[in-house]
């Protein structure tokens, strides 16, 4: 296939999105299944794409000299595009139904569409510039889903969103200077970019801008203390949350950092020293840290939202213990997170939807009247907690593994950190199901009366999911064959 069509998957849906409100559609129905068909076309134009692969790279418009945009479908393209093409449409399906009651619909899923198409454009970045350009448009495109409904706090959540994202943005563009001046290219390149005759004698400079690099895209991943805007953001109805926490902003945060660390600087120039040692300290932390305000969040969905902030530290730790094996965990769990989360989310979204309860204390009995919600949250704690059989158990195995066999200091306290995260995850993302299926004894069943599952549009995504988890867990040797060849550049 011409690499002429990967700008296609990037622009049909920031023009569809852009173009829904014009069409004033007269029904419900009519505006979901227009948006549901362009989901879907994108979607099929990505897998399109990943089975006839080009080769060659799409150079859209050359700014001047290296700042071009330019797209690539390498291996790390095919794993992110392909994530979201998966889930897109299925959390699509899932949003119909739950903003049914929220209002501002027709805005809502026009910048909903807008993103899917942003998000892709991240994944084909060949090169540093089209990478930043897509990755602040991000911001731009998800700042109304957070501030969706338009109350005061999700205004403020918005407001709160935007400047963490500025201030990552400048520390991002340090680094894109830095690339662009000292590196033989702007393409992203397996083992790096950086001219070794430029970069003499400017060596810890330049593993300085590394660092703050890492921190500007670590703020889309909620690398701890950047962290605050995400629990805020989950103010925002549940479809945008859950695109927030498991797909499209904080695991292309975590994209980011793996495209400059492996892509861009390189690991022959990082690894074993101060500047690894430093963003890996930040990762370990994030990871305790989530873990332990998880464990303390007495609301849902801002529980979840603590779990990710953790959770997105086991993707970047895995990366930047700069080895093959590393970058597999770190790849499987960012893979596995994704859909655990969602999964996790929309249980949480299905609960508010259904019964406007939103504190793990006002769980008590629901699993009685919801049992296919609370079934597929119990499968997707007990995977995220990393129970053998399930999905979790697969990416955290391989984070572990890779961290011993690392064998140095920081690597081995990253693995403390990993079992320390593990035990608390059990205590905040079992409590939920311990209650909704074990009420006290003083629990008034009166209470539940109008509580019941949601419909097919919510059910069907997650059961497709919770399959998903059982399947990763039982069967992922196709997946490590793909992530390997990633980590070892051959894909």
């Amino acid at each position: 296939m011409s690499e002429k069509f990967l700008i296609l998957p990037v622009l049909f849906p920031i023009i569809a999105g852009a173009l829904l409100p014009a069409f004033r559609f007269k029904t419900r129905k009519s505006r979901n299944a227009y948006t549901e068909v362009m989901t879907l076309l994108t979607s099929i134009m990505v897998f399109a794409l990943i089975l006839f692969r080009p080769e060659g790279t799409l150079e859209v418009v050359n700014l001047a000299g290296n700042l071009a945009i330019v797209f690539h479908l390498d291996g790390m393209a095919i794993l992110f595009a392909g994530l979201v093409s998966v889930l897109w449409p299925f959390a699509t399906l899932y949003a119909f139904e739950y903003m049914a009651h929220e209002g501002h619909e027709d805005t809502f899923f026009a910048f909903y569409t807008m993103t899917f198409g942003v998000t892709v454009g991240i994944a084909f970045a060949a090169n540093y510039m089209t990478l930043y350009m897509f990755y602040e448009m991000l911001t731009l495109v998800t700042l109304p889903l957070v501030m969706a409904g338009m109350s005061r706090e999700a205004i403020l959540a918005g407001r709160q969103y935007v400047l963490y994202s500025m201030g990552g943005a400048a520390f991002t563009f340090i680094g894109f200077i830095f690339i662009y001046t000292f590196g033989h290219s702007m393409n992203f390149v397996y083992g790096g970019v950086l001219n070794a005759v430029g970069i003499a004698g400017k060596e810890d400079l330049i593993r300085l801008v590394y660092v703050l690099s890492v921190l500007g895209f670590g703020v889309k991943a909620a690398i701890f203390p950047f962290h605050g805007w995400l629990p805020t953001a989950s103010i925002a109805p549940t479809p945008v949350t859950a695109l927030l926490h498991a797909v499209a902003v904080v695991k292309a945060g975590a994209f980011a950092i793996i495209r400059i660390t492996y892509y861009c600087y390189g690991t022959d120039f990082l690894r074993g020293t101060w500047a690894q040692y430093t963003v890996m300290t930040f990762a370990m932390i994030t990871i305790v840290y989530g873990s332990a305000r998880a464990v303390k969040e007495p609301h849902f969905k801002r529980r979840l939202a603590y779990s990710t902030v953790s959770n997105l530290s086991y993707v970047i730790f895995g990366a930047l213990l700069m080895t093959p094996m590393g970058l597999v965990g770190g790849l499987s769990h960012m893979i596995f997170h994704a859909v655990m989360k969602i999964t996790l989310f929309y249980c949480a979204g299905a609960v508010l939807c259904k019964t406007e309860r939103c504190w793990v204390r006002e769980l008590d009995g629901l699993a009685y009247k919801m049992p296919v919600t609370f079934a597929v949250y119990t499968i997707g704690a007990l995977a995220l907690v990393g129970v053998p059989t399930l999905a979790g158990f697969v990416s955290k195995w391989n984070l572990g593994t890779a961290a011993i066999q690392e064998g140095s200091v920081a690597s081995l306290v990253g693995a403390g950190a990993l079992l320390v995260s593990a035990l608390l995850t059990a205590v905040y993302m079992l409590t939920p199901a311990i209650r909704a299926y074990f009420p006290s004894k003083d629990f008034d069943s009166t209470t539940l009366e109008d509580a019941k599952d949601p419909t097919y549009r919510m059910k069907l995504p997650l059961v497709v999911f919770t399959i998903a988890i059982i399947a990763f867990g039982l069967y992922s040797a196709p997946l490590m064959n793909f992530f390997e060849q990633i980590a070892t550049g051959a894909l």
